[in-house]
């Protein structure tokens, strides 16, 4: 007997092929299932073929057309950028004011415009236009430049026409030239009375007067204009002899009433070297014996002075217009070889800051610099001796530290100095003796007895001992200190 036959159980594969056939709504009867998912991916795989190359080809038409549109922008015609350019400021101009278009300052716009005046001929200006124009340009910025007006101009310029006074009575423009010229006028007419004035307290009167006013107005004239000489070490002979000697001539004849002996040893002429004793605190014989020798024989005499002097303000400056210059050996000599009368005061600031009770001593020479200087240049040397000096400061103490402090080489103490201040200040009206000695001749022993040092000594202490007993016979002839 034979057994039924069991249907046969599809595969597991196909089974589940079905399934997803029938689950996506596909139905599964006309075609086998094993199929259908090879026309599907060949058909997706047509689809993205053509996708991808309709996508490449419009990349592709993408590309050349900016291509050409850029090389289309590149290849566009330079009038057109210029018509652009031209045309902006057009378009920003004003409405209300455009500027006026004539034929040289027309810009094209128009591109027909733009390329005729691209291939027009461009011509220059003639140079005598531009040299002309330019040649204003100049001329007219000098003109601005200048603030006084060359007198050709002012001579060809118009009349000026009178101003109506103002309200203060005052002109219009040409007020302040008016003005300044009075001003002037009224200026020298009241110095010209100042001078008078202070001639007849001098003691002046008549044709003197008046000689020394016009005297006086022609110096100012030459300092304003700068009509003046000063010789190599900055002496100013007019200004000695105008301003620094008159200043100095009533304290000699009024208040120190100077007497002046030995006058007869000065030379008139040649070149000589006059050494004096130095004192007073303050160095005012240096002074007195310049206006004495002005005075006495009509010369100047160069006075050696120290270092500080010339470095002080005002005080150096004034030294040296009044023909002062350092006592230094270099300078000594080249005065003197030049036929100077020179002055020296071999002590120095020993002689002028040392107290009362050493009155009338001389202190050291010094090396004998002097006397090298005169010897090497054959001046004669004339002993000087000064009496009155030493008490019109009479120093009572020496404040040290405060000079030290103040960079001085002694800071004196007198009887009125500082006690009353300023007053302190005045000097002394004591009684002034000034004698010259005999001239010690030094052309005799020649140049090269510079450099013996026992000569300049024995000449040094000569020249010391002479003054010194000098001094002492002075003091004996003065009655009193102060008469």
């Amino acid at each position: 007997m034979s057994q039924p036959s069991t249907p046969r159980p599809r595969s597991t594969t196909a089974a589940k092929k079905t399934a997803a056939t029938t689950s996506s709504g596909t139905p599964s009867s006309s075609a086998p299932a094993g199929k259908k998912p090879t026309a599907k991916k060949s058909t997706a795989k047509k689809a993205s073929t053509r996708k991808t190359t309709t996508t490449k080809r419009s990349t592709t038409a993408k590309k050349s057309t900016a291509g050409k549109k850029s090389s289309s922008a590149k290849k566009a015609p330079s009038t057109t950028k210029a018509s652009t350019r031209t045309a902006t400021p057009a378009k920003k101009a004003p409405v209300t004011s455009p500027p006026a278009a004539t034929e040289e300052t027309a810009v094209p716009t128009q591109p027909a415009e733009l390329g005729a005046a691209s291939r027009a001929v461009r011509q220059r200006p003639p140079r005598s236009r531009v040299r002309a124009e330019a040649e204003a340009r100049r001329t007219d910025a000098e003109r601005r430049l200048r603030a006084v007006p060359d007198i050709a101009e002012v001579a060809d310029s118009p009349e000026p026409v009178a101003a109506e006074p103002g309200p203060g009575g005052a002109g219009g423009a040409s007020s302040p030239s008016l003005l300044s010229v009075t001003g002037v006028e009224q200026g020298v007419s009241a110095l010209v009375g100042l001078l008078r004035a202070a001639g007849r307290t001098a003691g002046l009167e008549g044709e003197e007067l008046e000689r020394r006013v016009a005297r006086t107005l022609a110096y100012l004239r030459r300092r304003v204009t700068g009509d003046y000489d000063l010789d190599a070490f900055g002496f100013d002979q007019e200004f000695t002899e105008e301003v620094w000697l008159p200043l100095l001539r009533p304290i000699y004849r009024h208040w120190f009433r100077v007497e002046v002996r030995g006058v007869e040893h000065l030379p008139a002429e040649g070149a000589a070297l006059v050494v004096a004793n130095h004192s007073g605190t303050v160095p005012v014989d240096g002074l007195m014996l310049q206006f004495a020798i002005h005075d006495e024989i009509g010369r100047h005499t160069r006075m050696l002075g120290a270092d500080l002097v010339f470095s002080s303000p005002f005080i150096g400056e004034l030294a040296r217009k009044a023909g002062s210059t350092l006592a230094a050996n270099p300078d000594a000599e080249r005065l003197l070889s030049t036929d100077q009368l020179t002055t020296v005061f071999p002590e120095g600031f020993k002689g002028v800051g040392k107290g009362f009770a050493e009155r009338y001593r001389l202190q050291r020479f010094g090396r004998g610099g002097f006397v090298t200087a005169a010897v090497r240049t054959g001046a004669p040397i004339i002993p000087c001796s000064i009496v009155g000096a030493e008490e019109i400061y009479p120093m009572i103490a020496n404040v040290k530290s405060l000079a030290r402090v103040l960079g001085f080489p002694y800071f004196p103490i007198t009887p009125l100095f500082p006690l009353l201040g300023p007053l302190g200040l005045v000097p002394l009206p004591s009684k002034w003796l000034i004698e010259f000695g005999p001239p010690i001749e030094t052309a005799s022993l020649g140049a090269s007895a510079a450099d013996d040092p026992m000569l300049v000594f024995d000449l040094t202490d000569q020249v010391r001992e002479t003054i010194q007993q000098t001094l002492y016979s002075l003091l004996l002839q003065r009655r009193s200190v102060f008469f």
